[in-house]
């Protein structure tokens, strides 16, 4: 027969948080071989190498060999046929009959000599192993209560394979004796121990814990003493003679087993009516099929303490009784014996013995069987060694599992948990009556940490039948067996994630950069669609994928998540026809149950995240010890970090506070959950979500979750704008995936290139939607902008939907910049000039858009654009164009002044002024002085035929001028000093004035015909000038003329004369700084400079002067700049010639001081003379003295 295991997962759902869950091991178990007896229980159990067996209340044993699972079939599991049933040979006694027979008591297993112990009716029989066939002959013991008592330690090294196959020591409880057993080829006694009545006895080394119906005790086997213990009940008296603590002898003598012969056995096979004792299935028609079989009513346990009827001692072998012909009389001695102090008396509790570690037992003792217990701990002296633990009802078996040193628990695989936990079996009242099941509770906890949590774990319902309510049965087993979580491979195994698609077919994964997420509802048919036309390859341009590699991909990851849900299994937990595997409850499964029931315990929002934020906690700052704690960590925070963001989206009425919102986003990022699934449950972001053929592979847990909430009513597909979202969503965003993107370079994040292309969409799309609502202008300092333009300037990913993104909101500036991070100077340039012809910007960030655009071409190396975009910016602002030409420090190669002017000429005349001042101030490039002079000329005289009014400031600045009583600036430095700040023509006038009266060469022709033509308009309009070239042309009397009478101009007249007429204004100089090389010179030709001016020169114009200033028509001026000009200027002017032309009317004092100075120079002079008239002669004898002297010295010649 064969069991057919179903699976527990929903029935445990609800108690999953505990430290333990029951697996299934056998269910249905074929307790009665015809299936007519329905109150027959299972007493023990045990299992061995794929061996399981079952005793029976029924006196069977039921032995099943375990068949493993198909391989091929990875959710399949072990099946068990039917090897054997037996039933162990027991000594009858007349007082007992089929009803109260316990059956199969226990079940001892020792595989180090191949040999099984069988307790059946208080007789062991020894059988061998796995099979069960009997051994030593006809050997039994009878009237035994307990069999046991392995050396714990030997067991442990047994289990590592490493125990002595020559012998096992064993303990027999008798009536009145502990007999000392070793079991190897043959059952030999080694001792007997004077301890009557023992009932249980568990032992470390030489130290047995034992138990009557009473009290405990410490054995020592060896040296025979006893330590007496507590009492078994509290409110039980201590027996008369012993002392708690303190060591007693004890006295043991020599005794043999029991050897029944074959009349006995005869005897009691021939009693029992029931089938015969061995036999084996030999088919697999023998298989045990739980869906086919009836379900068995459960018999109900009472509560009464555990008990049994006296029984008649029997017979130790070798021993007779007088009455041994004679049955009735050996059957009168047997009645008349007392009952024996073996079998525990209604009223008192069962003993309860297990030891944890290699020097402690835990003992169990209370007032009564629906009384709490409590569990005290001794050392192998009997003191008390820990704090004691307290059960919340006495319980009817316990078992501990684990402990920092315990090698046989039952825990997952990788774990490296040293927690140890005691179960103990018993009943507990529910409102709906007494239930059934284990109290967990940790033995080994601090008590100084606080109150020890106690858990809880109920029997799953199998079938009709309600396990709670039939009695429960656990035990420690020999054997382990190896098993997995098929719950976590759900969890942990990654499976592809569909953002897109609510059902089962494959979607698309076109990339969405070119549609404005705002707008792109149709974004997901359109995914849909593209999928029966494209075969894609992934954005990494890898080749193409097979067909099959998402099944291969599948079965990767399942062997993966297969490997880590691996556990051992040691405890086994019964009730009725059923056999759980109790397994220690990973730490993935507890936590994702509290989960579960956090989500369906409350509908308060506020109340589900701080219990999910509890869950968090609890584990926050643990580092994992194995690889499945780490992804156990991973797993939780992201389906908790799922259920808060989920939670957050429809938290309208009660909203995050700011510190949850910081916890929530710590969470998501700290869990590396793809941002991409967290993208995808956002309306309005979630388009921006790139998933490629290869797709989004995230843990089964998390995918179910984040599909579920997707799937529900609270998920609006249709609100696909950005607008639709809160702010406190898009701030939640905007954290979160700039904590994202400071992963980029990280090796370790899957699908690196995809993930970071969403994460800077999905960013760009979020800050450009909170960033609508800013003021104009340029970013602040930790704004929303700030951020933008960081996003921008450092890259993205996603550079051709970030394109569309920010042309869609109407971000010219934030374009360009995106362009900037690329080195796209055309296209940053091309973005300016849109914003600043006028082209739709909200942002309003690019100020003096113009400077901007000329700083940035000096930047860049590429000439070409510097021409194109120098030539535009010309046209636009000639000032400003032409410094894009001039630059000298720019990057892109220098043009030449030639090509620019001609350049300028023909794409930007207006400029051409510009560049030229900028060549002929600038760089003192002169072979421009004309055509700029021209330029200015044009522009002035222009403006005079045109303005009426220009005229006439011109005439009124003339009046001004001649108002000014002296001192008084020069005319240039008036027009200068009252030039207007905007007006062209007055500083292009200024400039010609310069260029003209500097040494530059000129058409001087053509310049004063373009001046001619403004006498038709009005005349004399342009006095400087015409001054200017009148003294180029040395036609000084009339520049004079016009300087004392049209300008009124003294001190420049005067200067006119000291300079000999040269210019009426200082000559223009230029930097001295060396003009860029060039194929022709640009220093154009100057005019000769003339020679200093004679005397004759200056006072031939100081006569002229002279004569302007006495036909002034002021006689004031005329008397005083006459009366200055000869005070100053005396020494230029000869006396007769003055006096010649001042006019006879005017007083000599007028004169006095010129007549007073020519005087003195007249004297000054004669006297000058007579002294050189002296010296000359002087000089002239000096002269004769040395040619006398030299005649001398060379003496007479003779000539021939």
């Amino acid at each position: 027969m064969a069991s057919n295991p179903q699976g527990d997962k929903q029935s445990l759902k609800e108690f999953d948080v505990g430290p333990f869950v029951l697996r299934t091991l056998f269910e249905d178990v074929p307790l009665s071989e015809d299936g007519t007896k329905d109150d027959i229980k299972i007493n023990c159990v045990e299992y061995l190498d794929d061996h399981l067996y079952v005793g029976t209340s029924d006196s069977e044993l039921l032995h099943f060999f375990q068949i493993p699972p198909d391989p091929g079939d990875k959710s399949s599991s072990p099946t068990f046929i039917l090897a054997s049933r037996l039933r162990p040979a027991f000594a009858e006694s007349a007082s007992t009959s089929n009803f109260t027979r316990p059956g199969v008591q226990q079940i001892l297993l020792l595989p180090t000599v191949g040999k099984a112990c069988i307790l059946c009716n208080w007789t062991v029989t020894f059988y061998s192993l796995p099979e069960l066939s009997p051994v030593f002959g006809s050997t039994q013991v009878k009237n035994c209560n307990w069999v046991g008592g392995i050396d714990l330690n030997e067991l442990s090294v047994d289990n590592d394979g490493q125990g002595d196959p020559t012998g096992v020591t064993i303990l027999l409880s008798l009536n009145r004796k502990i007999q000392v057993v070793s079991i190897a080829d043959g059952a030999r006694p080694i001792k007997k121990i004077d301890f009557a009545g023992s009932t249980i006895s568990v032992r470390r080394d030489s130290i047995a814990c034992v138990a009557d119906s009473r009290s405990y005790a410490l054995l020592e086997i060896n040296q025979q003493l006893k330590i007496p213990l507590m009492s078994i009940s509290s409110l039980d008296e201590a027996e008369p003679g012993n002392i708690v603590g303190q060591a007693q002898h004890i006295s043991g003598s020599a005794g043999g087993l029991i050897r029944s012969n074959s009349s006995t056995q005869s005897r009691s096979q021939t009693l029992s009516p029931d089938p015969p004792a061995h036999k084996r299935g030999t088919s697999l028609g023998d298989f045990i099929t739980g869906a086919t079989r009836r379900q068995e009513p459960r018999a109900s346990e009472d509560d009464e303490p555990i008990s049994r009827g006296a029984t008649p001692p029997v017979m130790e072998a070798g021993q007779k009784t007088p009455d041994e012909s004679a049955p009735d009389g050996a059957t009168k001695s047997q009645t008349n014996r007392p009952a024996p102090t073996g079998r525990p008396q209604p009223g008192f509790l069962k003993p309860l013995i297990v030891s944890p570690t290699p020097e402690e037992f835990l003992l169990v003792t209370g007032t009564g069987p629906l009384e709490p217990g409590i569990g005290m701990f001794v050392n192998l002296d009997g003191d008390p060694t820990r704090p004691t633990i307290e059960f919340d009802r006495y319980p009817k078996e316990i078992v501990v599992d684990g402990g920092s040193i315990d090698p046989s628990s039952s825990r997952t695989s990788l774990s490296l948990e040293d927690d140890g936990f005691v179960l103990a079996s018993m009943g507990r009242d529910f409102p709906d009556g007494v239930h059934y099941g284990l109290e967990i509770q940790r033995w080994d906890a601090d008590v100084a940490e606080g109150e020890v949590a106690k858990y809880w774990l109920e029997p799953p319902n199998v079938g009709l039948v309600v396990s709670s309510q039939q009695s429960i049965g656990i035990r420690s087993l020999r054997g382990t067996q190896d098993t997995s979580f098929s719950e976590i491979v759900d969890k942990l195994c990654r499976r592809r994630f569909k953002p897109f698609s609510s059902s089962g077919l494959s979607t698309s994964t076109m990339s969405l950069r070119t549609v404005d997420s705002r707008t792109a509802s149709s974004m997901e048919r359109l995914s849909k669609e593209k999928e029966l036309f494209e075969r894609d390859t992934d954005s990494s341009g890898e080749d193409f994928l097979p067909d099959s590699w998402q099944a291969t991909r599948n079965a990767e990851e399942q062997e993966f998540a297969r490997r880590l849900a691996g556990t051992s299994a040691r405890l086994a937990v019964w009730s009725g026809k059923n056999i759980w595997w109790a397994i220690r409850n990973p730490l993935i499964l507890r936590l994702d149950a509290q989960l579960e029931a956090t989500v369906a315990a409350s509908d308060q929002a506020s109340s589900i995240r701080q219990n999910l934020f509890t869950i968090l906690n609890s584990f926050r700052g643990q580092d994992a010890t194995s690889e499945l704690e780490f992804l156990t960590f991973s797993y939780i925070r992201q389906r908790a970090g799922i259920l808060l963001l989920t939670s957050f989206l429809k938290s309208e009425e009660t909203p995050f506070s700011e510190s949850e919102l910081r916890a929530m986003e710590e969470i998501l990022v700290d869990s590396l959950l793809d941002p991409r699934v967290v993208l995808s449950l956002v309306p309005g972001v979630r388009n921006e979500v790139i998933e490629t053929k290869r797709g989004i592979w995230i843990f089964g847990g998390v995918k179910s979750t984040a599909e579920e909430f997707i799937s529900t009513r609270d998920f609006d597909k249709d609100s696909s704008t950005m607008s639709a979202l809160s702010q406190p969503v898009l701030h939640f965003l905007r954290r979160f995936l700039t904590a994202w993107r400071r992963k980029k370079g990280f090796g370790s994040i899957p699908d690196e290139h995809e993930v970071f292309r969403t994460v800077d969409a999905a960013l760009l799309a979020v800050l450009l939607e909170l960033d609508k609502h800013s003021s104009p202008g340029p970013a602040k300092a930790r704004s929303v902008r700030a951020d933008l333009y960081e996003l921008v300037d450092t890259g993205v990913d996603c550079f051709n939907r970030a394109e569309t993104l920010v042309e869609s909101y109407h971000r010219l500036y934030v374009l360009s910049r995106l362009y900037q991070s690329r080195k796209m100077v055309a296209d940053v340039l091309a973005t300016w000039k849109r914003i600043i012809e006028g082209e739709r910007d909200d942002g309003g960030e690019l100020a003096d858009g113009e400077q901007r655009v000329r700083e940035y071409l000096s930047k860049i190396s590429n000439q070409a654009l510097v021409q194109e975009y120098g030539i535009w910016l010309a046209n636009r602002n000639p000032k400003l164009g032409v410094q894009v030409f001039a630059e000298d420090k720019g990057r892109a190669p220098k043009f030449e002044p030639s090509q620019v002017v001609q350049l300028l000429r023909e794409k930007a005349p207006d400029a051409v002024k510009y560049y030229l001042e900028y060549l002929v101030f600038g760089k003192g490039h002169t072979v421009y002085v004309n055509e700029l002079i021209m330029f200015y000329l044009d522009i002035v005289i222009t403006r005079l035929r045109t303005s009426p009014e220009h005229r006439e400031v011109v005439k009124s600045t003339y009046a001004a001028y001649r108002a000014l009583h002296p001192p008084k600036p020069t005319y240039r430095q008036f027009l200068t000093d009252n030039a207007p700040v905007d007006d062209e023509a007055w500083h292009s006038r200024l400039r010609l004035l310069q260029l003209l009266g500097g040494s530059h060469n000129y058409d001087q022709a053509v310049i004063r015909d373009r001046i001619a033509s403004l006498n038709s308009t009005a005349e004399d309009l342009l006095v400087p000038e015409t001054i200017i070239l009148d003294g180029r042309e040395r036609n000084h009397e009339n520049a004079l003329r016009l300087l004392v009478h049209r300008l009124g101009d003294y001190d420049t007249a005067v200067s006119y004369c000291l300079r000999g007429g040269a210019s009426i204004y200082t000559i223009y100089q230029a930097p001295q700084s060396q003009p860029p090389p060039s194929p022709e010179n640009h220093k154009g030709p100057k005019r000769r400079d003339s020679m200093p001016p004679t005397q004759d020169q200056q006072a031939r114009l100081f006569r002229a002067l002279l004569g302007e200033f006495l036909e002034l028509e002021d006689v004031s001026d005329r008397v005083e700049q006459t009366g200055l000009l000869l005070d100053k200027f005396g020494g230029w002017f000869d006396v007769g010639d003055v006096l010649s032309v001042i006019p006879d009317t005017w007083s000599v004092d007028l004169i006095a001081g010129f007549l007073v100075k020519a005087l003195r120079r007249i004297v000054v002079e004669k006297n000058e003379t007579s002294v050189a008239r002296s010296l000359s002669s002087a000089q002239n004898l000096q002269t004769q003295q040395d040619l006398i002297v030299r005649i001398e010295e060379k003496g007479p010649s003779i000539e021939t």
